[in-house]
């Protein structure tokens, strides 16, 4: 239930960017450090309501460098990539990064876990395929490296047995880092107002309040799995740009749905959370 609606969040912050940056509502810069700045604004609201955090600062810099670079990239990557080779470029970048340590630090996925990933990266490539076309150099690294910067993100978040004062404290160690990126940018400051409560609601929500949720999914998962259960969130987004966008649902959507699905299937049902 918690990977469910952590993957619903991140679709939902992928429809919102979507709204603001590809409508030119809002700069990237200005998006990241709203979205930042809100997010740990509300969790830290929520940690002090709840008042059980031992730990002072129980986040990390480095933890709180990766979720910056996440956001900074990613926006800034959309400017010059459509969603379709953005979306592979992102999740390929993701899977890798997650799946590598993994096997790295003595996971051995089950052939169901392999299976099902590639069965579910099929259906992503399918999915965005019409879509492709040779990407600029500079976008395509932004994207990687949110990618990759997403995966470390996600993997430190694995053995932490408190997630909401963990990101809460991971999102105010950022703030700081996108303002700082804002004040490089400021020559190019265009913020309207439906772009600043786009952004709002990112952060405060569909990124703070999923990030704590995906937190605590983490500890059930194995890195591959966590690594393919992702590939699900284009696959929603799509699906929330036909409920919320008038997007048009299409045969390529559904087959690809039943293969990303199905995919992220095979991954769960073997035993064991090593894989």
């Amino acid at each position: 239930m918690l990977t469910a609606l952590a993957m619903i969040a991140f679709a939902s912050n992928s429809i919102i960017c979507r709204l603001a940056l590809g409508n030119e509502l809002i700069d990237p810069a200005s998006f990241s450090t709203i979205r930042l700045v809100s997010g740990a604004v509300t969790l830290y609201i929520i940690i002090r309501l709840k008042r059980t955090t031992k730990q002072r600062h129980p986040g990390s810099w480095i933890s709180a460098a990766m979720l910056f670079l996440y956001a900074i990239a990613f926006s800034f990557a959309y400017v010059s990539l459509n969603a379709g080779i953005g979306a592979l470029i992102l999740f390929g970048s993701v899977q890798i990064t997650m799946i590598f340590v993994g096997i790295a630090t003595g996971e051995r996925p089950h052939i169901l876990n392999w299976s099902g990933f590639f069965v579910a990266l099929a259906g992503l490539i399918y999915l965005v395929l019409p879509g492709i076309e040779a990407p600029s150099f500079l976008g395509a690294s932004l994207m990687t490296t949110a990618g990759v910067s997403w995966g470390v993100y996600s993997l430190r978040g694995m053995a932490i047995s408190n997630p909401a004062a963990v990101t809460a404290d991971n999102f105010l160690r950022s703030a700081p880092m996108a303002i700082l990126a804002s004040l490089c940018y400021i020559i190019n400051l265009n913020v309207s107002a439906k772009g600043f409560l786009l952004a709002l609601i990112s952060g405060a929500v569909t990124s703070g309040v999923g990030y704590v949720i995906w937190y605590a999914a983490l500890k059930n998962l194995s890195a591959t799995r966590a690594a393919t259960v992702q590939l699900l969130v284009p696959i929603i987004a799509a699906i929330g740009g036909v409920l919320l966008l008038s997007e048009q649902i299409s045969f390529r959507l559904f087959l690809a749905g039943i293969l990303i699905i199905g995919g992220v299937g095979l991954t769960l049902i073997s035993k064991g959370k090593s894989g």
